[in-house]
């Protein structure tokens, strides 16, 4: 898939997969809402705002209020890619968050996740 088809995709419609994902391996909602907080610097009003507003991806990331700096300590695999060597900026914030709600669904504690 081609990355513009990607940042088009609609964040109401993804995150709902993200919770299916972890609640699938034992672990909540509050735990991703944790995790796309920790990435983005939203507040769970400002989460939820983006979520009704129905922004794409691309949007979701443009207008978050600040990428945490500890995110280029993510490191790994999504989809076979190694997330610290995407060029793209934007796809890279994306795979970071992959990459968080993976290593979530996986098990790992919390305070390792978020680095």
């Amino acid at each position: 898939m081609e990355n513009s088809k990607v940042f088009a995709m609609k964040f109401s419609k993804i995150y709902p997969l993200l919770i299916q994902k972890v609640e699938k391996k034992g672990r909540t909602k509050q735990e991703v809402d944790e995790v796309i907080c920790w990435l983005t610097g939203y507040d769970a009003d400002g989460l939820a705002a983006q979520l009704k507003a129905d922004v794409n991806y691309q949007t979701f990331f443009e207008q978050a209020p600040c990428i945490n700096p500890r995110c280029t300590l993510i490191k790994g695999a999504v989809c076979g890619i190694r997330v610290e060597e995407i060029m793209d900026p934007l796809m890279q914030k994306i795979r970071y968050l992959d990459k968080l709600v993976d290593e979530l669904a996986k098990g790992r504690a919390m305070e390792k996740i978020l680095r």
